[in-house]
Order: structure tokens, then C-alpha cells, then sequence
């Protein structure tokens, strides 16, 4: 086999890297007969020895390294965007939700339970390895979705894998397939425990997704409108073999306070009737 000489190989090598830094407008050769950046004044190439031969070879100065290092950022912001985009994409949620932050959060009402709700995103990494979710419960309409939805984004812009959706969305389109891709979700949300039909089928796929979640070790957090004595002690024994994993893992939240649903409602009705002249 034909042995390559070590000064051949570094010509070859120094021929394709001054393609990617080559002369540009403006720059000279000095004194050392060496190119050096017109902006910077530093050098551009350098002379090594090798086997006994002067070789130049490209270097970068200190405009190409600002010029390689912003390109890095872009390169990282572009990919950062793009698996943003697909871990929204993921996410199954709802354009609504997927605007909420804590940041526009009312705390007057369940200020305890909505900061709670922050620290636990806060502290995720701790809460993912420790196999600890939460159990959003209160009456309908005071907040629960909202403050799921405000732990969906913040895990999302940290860069987690989040799902959160309805389990009667999911029983009726994709619960196996869900089970499939557990292991690839980092936080699993499930809107509305309690809420699903309660035939043999629903219940079945429920549990199926339930225990696959707690057999891959990943937390979940649901929210419902039962309440903890209903979750404890349920009348059906179906429900009791889902409920009893859901409260081995999940931390009680609860939500307090009148239906936000309901007050906006009762306000949208006074103005209609206001500009319908109603009595």
C-alpha cells in the first residue's frame, strides 16, 4: 500500500478549509507575506512545518470566529424552533390552551393551588424521576384546565414532550396508540377524570392507559370534577382499580370558588340583553 506523505496530506487538507474562510474584500498580505483580515487585521493564514516543509494553512481570525459563533446560535435557534414546533404538534392541545400562561393567571381565587401548580413545573425534573403527578380536583369551571394547560406550556417551552387532552378525546380516537408512544412523553395530562362513559369498553381503555402510564414510570396529572371521597370510594369496582393508581401517584390539588364559565356566561347575558333592550 503506498504510504501518504505527511506534508501532501496537510496541503489537502489546508486546500479545502480555505474554501470555507477564503480572501474577502478588503484584506492584505502583510509584512510576513501572510494574508490578515481587513476588518480585524488578524491573521488569515499561518506557516507550519511538517516533515520539513513549510506548509500555510488557514486560520481563523477573530471576525470568522464571531461569524462561526453566531452562525452556531442561529443554527441552535433554528433547530430549537423546529422541535418546538413539533412538541406542539405532539401536544394534541387546543389553540385556546396553548396560550395560557401563569403569568396571566387570576391568583384572588386558589392562590395556593395555581402556585403549586408552578413549582411543580418548576421542579419537573425532580417530579419526572420520581414518578409524582398531580390531581387537579375541584367544581367545574374553577380553574383546573387552565392551570393543567399553564404546566402543558411551561414543560413545553423547557423543552419536554407533553400531551394533554380529554380522556373522552382519547377514548374515542387513539388510546392504543397513545399506550404505544408512552415512553416517549414526559408529562401526560388528562382533562376531565370521571367524565367518560362508564361502559365495560371506556372503562377499559381508561385503565389501559392509566396502568401504562404507571408501569412506564412517567407521571401524570389529571384533572376532575369528583370529588376526593367520590375518587376514594367509588360505587363501581371498575372505577376503583383506576382510581386507586391515579391517587398512589398524584398529589390532591384542589380548586376552589365560583364557575369562571358560569360568571362570564351571566355577564355575556346582561350584555345581550342591555343591547337587545331586553327588560
Amino acid at each position: 500500500m503506498e504510504r501518504i506523505n505527511a506534508a501532501d496530506f496537510v496541503k489537502s487538507l489546508a486546500a479545502v478549509h480555505v474554501q470555507t474562510n477564503p480572501p474577502l474584500e478588503g484584506d492584505y498580505t502583510g509584512e510576513d507575506g501572510l494574508l490578515r483580515c481587513g476588518t480585524c487585521r488578524q491573521l488569515k493564514r499561518s506557516r507550519i512545518e511538517v516533515s520539513g516543509e513549510e506548509i500555510i494553512v488557514p486560520v481563523w481570525c477573530e471576525c470568522r470566529k464571531k461569524a462561526a459563533e453566531a452562525e452556531k446560535k442561529q443554527s441552535a435557534a433554528a433547530l430549537a424552533a423546529s422541535r418546538q414546533w413539533e412538541l406542539r404538534k405532539l401536544s394534541l392541545m387546543d389553540s385556546a390552551l396553548s396560550e395560557v400562561r401563569f403569568s396571566a393567571a387570576d391568583e384572588r381565587e386558589n392562590s395556593v393551588s395555581i402556585g403549586m401548580c408552578r413549582r411543580y413545573a418548576d421542579l419537573f425534573p425532580k417530579m419526572k424521576q420520581e414518578n409524582r403527578g398531580l390531581l387537579l380536583f375541584g367544581s367545574v369551571g374553577t380553574g383546573k384546565t387552565f392551570a393543567a394547560a399553564c404546566i402543558a406550556n411551561a414543560l413545553l417551552e423547557q423543552g419536554f414532550p407533553v400531551v394533554m387532552t380529554s380522556l373522552v378525546k382519547l377514548i374515542d380516537g387513539g388510546a392504543d396508540e397513545l399506550c404505544c408512544r408512552m415512553a416517549a412523553i414526559d408529562m401526560l395530562i388528562l382533562d376531565d377524570l370521571g367524565a367518560e362513559r362508564s361502559t365495560d369498553y371506556a372503562l377499559e381503555k381508561v385503565y389501559n392507559v392509566v396502568d401504562s402510564r404507571y408501569r412506564a414510570g412517567l407521571p401524570v396529572i389529571y384533572t376532575t370534577n369528583l370529588t376526593l371521597e367520590e375518587l376514594k370510594r367509588p360505587a363501581d369496582i371498575r372505577l376503583a382499580r383506576i382510581y386507586d393508581r391515579v391517587l398512589e401517584r398524584c398529589f390532591p390539588v384542589e380548586f376552589r370558588g365560583v364557575s369562571h364559565r358560569k360568571t362570564a356566561a351571566r355577564q355575556g347575558f346582561e350584555e345581550m340583553r342591555e343591547l337587545l333592550g331586553g327588560s
